[in-house]
């Protein structure tokens, strides 16, 4: 009898437990927003893959976790636009209970969805935009960058480059934030390496004719014409300056932001040779391909970006907080968070500052001929890794002001 007792009142602790737990978690429910370009230039780097990867990742959340949490995963197209992403964000904070963003390429697009995520006090993990002022003068203290940025990019490809005699460079730069941090952040590196820029041109967004802008490059006489751009301006770039024979005449293309799916878009007949800086890669080691082939077979045989592996990677570890911290309040998740290590398969173990900035090792590839290549999305091949101290910019030197002098 005593021991019934026990028992009984021990089963009813245990679920008042549970039940302050669940409490904690707002309407029951921990609800996930992915936001990104679905159908336009950047829908093969980040679209419907990233709703998978998201989506994978709260499946192999749910696998090990034991606290029962409701999970919802919803997704939006920005169409690259500040203001559709602004009031996208506002919709799914205020009304439709989102507690989290995941994702949302394009920086001006990023920057307007942080500005949001900071006045209402929500978690916003961004993985799709490049720029380094949401590490640096726009930090805030709900966002965390997950993935890349500016200045790791401009430091991997754009050092590399002029260390291997890429000394005058002539940018075609995207006309928005990214493509401005893009140019900016590459020109300190390849002037501090005694390289110099003879000029740049800014180029509207999804531009499908580059030739204007390729022959000013052509004009210049510049050893390297860098692509401060990204996605299907990318492609267009690469294809049209094959087409011109600009490559064949001796100036070398410089993709500062490259993904795989831009790779499988161009063909390795025009793109191999190609420098390009990345923070993962399908075919890395074991895990890396094993978590790529069930990416695949949901994702109609594509291999993932690294934006698709950043979202799966940040969705994990946000549930992980949840779990710990017994909340999905967006202020106290992001602080459990960076409090919290973090451990993948695909990242493997890392950090997240103060600033917001996810450390993890980047790589520096080079793509591949077509000769060198054994089948579908064979594309790469490692000629450096840069350690995760190394690829990011120090966090004294961001002006972040979440970071104390």
């Amino acid at each position: 009898m005593k021991s019934s007792l026990s028992s009984t009142l021990l089963a009813s602790a245990l679920a008042v437990a549970a039940g302050a737990a669940q409490a904690q978690i707002s309407d029951g429910i921990v609800k996930i927003g992915v936001m990104n370009d679905m159908s336009g230039l950047y829908s093969d780097v980040t679209g419907p893959g990233s709703v998978v990867a998201a989506k994978m990742a709260v499946e192999d959340f749910q696998k090990t976790s034991t606290a029962g949490l409701k999970i919802e995963v919803v997704f939006a197209d920005h169409q690259n636009k500040p203001d559709v992403g602004s009031t996208v964000a506002r919709q799914w904070y205020d009304t439709d209970k989102v507690d989290a963003i995941f994702d949302v390429p394009t920086s001006s697009v990023g920057l307007a969805v942080n500005q949001v995520a900071r006045e209402k006090g929500k978690a916003f993990v961004n993985s799709g935009s490049a720029t380094s002022d949401l590490t640096g003068k726009a930090c805030s203290p709900t966002t965390i960058h997950w993935l890349y940025d500016t200045w790791m990019l401009a430091n991997g490809t754009g050092s590399a480059v002029v260390k291997t005699g890429g000394d005058t460079w002539f940018f075609l730069t995207a006309d928005y934030a990214f493509g401005h941090a893009l140019e900016r952040d590459t020109t300190a590196v390849i002037v501090k390496n005694g390289g110099k820029v003879l000029g740049s041109v800014k180029t509207p967004l999804n531009t499908q004719d580059f030739s204007s802008f390729l022959l000013q490059a052509q004009a210049s006489k510049a050893k390297v014409i860098g692509l401060a751009n990204a996605g299907g301006d990318t492609i267009n770039s690469i294809k049209q300056a094959s087409e011109f024979g600009i490559t064949k005449a001796g100036q070398n293309l410089a993709g500062l932001l490259v993904f795989l799916s831009d790779i499988h878009g161009v063909g390795l007949e025009k793109a191999h040779g190609l420098l390009v800086t990345e923070t993962f890669y399908w075919d890395l080691n074991d895990q890396t391909r094993a978590w790529s082939k069930r990416f695949g077979a949901l994702h109609g045989g594509k291999m993932p970006t690294m934006v698709h592996a950043g979202v799966y990677a940040s969705v994990l570890h946000y549930l992980k907080a949840v779990e710990a911290g017994k909340t999905d309040d967006g202020l106290k998740t992001i602080t459990k968070m960076k409090e919290m290590p973090t451990d993948d398969p695909l990242f493997g173990k890392g950090t997240i500052r103060a600033d917001g900035r996810k450390l993890h090792p980047a790589y520096l590839f080079e793509v591949k001929k077509p000769s060198e290549s054994k089948g579908p999305w064979d594309y790469y091949k490692l000629r450096a890794t840069i350690p995760a101290d190394q690829a990011f910019r120090p966090i004294d030197q961001g002006d972040c002001p979440l970071v104390k002098k």
